[in-house]
């Protein structure tokens, strides 16, 4: 593998590392680290990459790789950086036959989703998008549940992402994460829905298995001074007939990361929430509360698959994340046997994701702005 972005100070690219390396599976060979060269190389010298592996741009590094023997260049590319340099690198290494795993949401804008879905649709190459919060098993085990009619039909969804990390005017001094996610030029259209509400969105359709087909947003700016949304909220409705609510906000102070769904069908509801990722709670309406744990008895084969520690211990946010790079590579090394990998292994975020994601980010902002009820996704 080898990763553009995640120099030294960067915010995600040592989870991406942490998450890749957990398998032993994927080997970090290269890299181009930032696009200042000197903190790439020394980037590279921290991670003990060979001098001539570490590149000063991410075009260098796949010309440079592309002449390597097969045997030994990268043949998968991990993109950690900035939103607004997602698209180029991730086009590139699509057309110079490198596989590619990126953070979301997909491109900075639209127009740039879509045509890398048209590449990679053309391509054999494997693309992955870290909504890695589709790798815990008892998320796994929510869409099991849901899919094989547990609950019944399905009639209510709520989810939410609250933070707090925003509630004050940070990027006014210098604060790196808040300067570029709250820039227009470098984040998009959107803050928080882009940021996180893509998440909520994402693991809304991962577990129902339905799609937002309406949605009414309202969407705020709430700390005066800031260029992109900070809070919003969200009306939707399913192509089931389902209702929902969603709502992303990084002024909601005191939170962390405090992602929950709730999925209400006729029999029963599921909650779920990553600030206690090994518990999955059903509520039936005409029987005790049930309580999934990671690694317990009576899981789907997909969260069994998917749990590494036995039953009774923690497991977290980095083994999330490490089941799209154990996933891609198992995917990776059947393709590379010619043969068809294990369906299980095949449950990672993709190309479609992350256009769904931006679509949903655009027709937000378009409904907080307009007058309109109603958009249609």
């Amino acid at each position: 593998m080898g990763m553009i972005g995640g120099g030294t100070g960067a915010f995600i690219g040592a989870v991406h590392r942490m998450a890749a390396a957990l398998d032993q599976q994927i080997e970090l060979v290269c890299g181009a680290f930032s696009s200042d060269a000197e903190k790439s190389a020394r980037t590279g010298e921290q991670l003990f990459l060979p001098p001539d592996r570490v590149y000063g741009t991410f075009r260098e590094m796949f010309e440079k790789e592309s002449l390597l023997p097969e045997n030994h260049r990268m043949e998968l590319v991990s993109i950690v950086t900035p939103n607004h340099m997602h698209f180029e690198p991730a086009l590139m290494a699509i057309q110079m036959g490198f596989h590619v795993i990126c953070d979301k949401p997909l491109a900075f804008d639209l127009e740039q989703a879509y045509a890398l879905r048209n590449a990679v649709k053309a391509s054999d190459r494997i693309f992955a998008l870290t909504h890695n919060y589709t790798g815990y098993p008892m998320v796994k085990q929510a869409k099991h549940m849901v899919s094989t009619g547990a609950l019944g039909k399905i009639r209510k969804v709520v989810t939410e992402y609250p933070q707090g990390w925003l509630s004050k005017f940070i990027e006014a001094d210098g604060q790196k994460q808040a300067s570029w996610r709250t820039d227009p030029s470098k984040s998009g259209i959107a803050g928080s829905m882009g940021d996180i509400g893509t998440h909520a969105e994402n693991l809304t359709e991962y577990i129902t298995g339905l799609k937002i087909t309406e949605i009414c947003a309202d969407i705020s700016i709430l700390v005066e001074g800031r260029k992109l949304d900070d809070d919003g909220n969200v009306l939707l409705r399913f192509n089931n007939g389902a209702r929902g609510i969603l709502y992303a906000s990084q002024i909601s102070a005191g939170e962390e990361n405090n992602l929950r769904i709730r999925v209400y069908g006729e029999f029963g509801g599921l909650e779920w929430s990553q600030m206690e990722p090994n518990t999955l709670i059903i509520r039936w309406s005409d029987k005790p509360v049930q309580i999934y744990r990671t690694g317990g008895p009576d899981l789907c084969d997909a969260a069994l698959a998917h749990a590494r520690v036995p039953s009774g211990h923690p497991e977290g946010y980095i083994e999330a994340f490490a089941n799209i790079y154990r996933n891609v590579a198992a995917t990776l090394m059947a393709k590379r046997a010619d043969k068809n990998p294990d369906n299980v292994y095949l449950d990672f975020p993709g190309i479609d994701d992350g256009v769904r994601g931006m679509e949903f980010i655009y027709k937000v902002i378009e409904s907080g702005k307009s007058d309109s009820k109603w958009i249609s996704m």
